[in-house]
């Protein structure tokens, strides 16, 4: 079993930070993993974006052109790389910012309101992890209590962080678990 990942968004909207959250939990649970973060002009504001390959066996390579799954949070994320989501993969779109659809019929697309329901916790910072719970939730790409348990530890040191992004974990669950899966041709 080999999955890879795409989390893609704007510079500031914490996608390194889902890779890497994802990437932990994975090799938490005994899987090989390969996290590659794109650093550059995307740190001013453009899109940014990083990859997880996560493999029960060694990665050939960690550089990928047709990533299973993709976690969209803006609309120049998603249009440019929607289309290159290997069929039968989950494109997740972060509907508070983008007004559009993948326009793909041979994947499981899920709609979550990420930014959104983020401010509702209390901040916006949150719709990071509130789109990560609802990609693992609705892929089972890693145990989900696994992921809560490396969410725990990477703010560890930041206690007054943690409520909002425990509860951001579970809204984003809950979000992904009240939308049906989607037919894939």
């Amino acid at each position: 079993m080999q999955s890879e990942v795409m989390f893609a968004g704007f510079g500031g909207q914490g996608i390194l930070m889902c890779g890497k959250l994802l990437a932990h939990t994975a090799m938490q649970v005994g899987y090989e993993v390969a996290w590659i973060p794109s650093y550059g002009p995307e740190m001013r504001g453009g899109t940014a974006y990083c990859t997880v390959v996560i493999s029960d066996r060694p990665i050939g390579s960690p550089i990928i052109k047709n990533p299973a799954h993709l976690v969209a949070m803006n609309r120049p994320s998603l249009e440019k790389f929607a289309p290159v989501v290997k069929p039968g993969g989950v494109i997740l779109v972060n509907e508070s910012l983008i007004p559009v659809r993948s326009g793909r019929e041979d994947v499981d697309e899920i709609l979550v309101p990420a930014t959104g329901i983020a401010k509702e916790l209390g901040s916006v910072k949150a719709a990071n992890i509130v789109a990560l719970s609802a990609f693992v939730a609705r892929s089972g790409i890693v145990d989900f209590e696994a992921m809560r348990e490396a969410v725990r530890e990477e703010f560890s040191g930041k206690e007054k962080f943690l409520p909002l992004n425990m509860a951001a974990i579970d809204a984003g669950r809950k979000s992904a678990l009240e939308q049906p899966e989607t037919e894939t041709a």
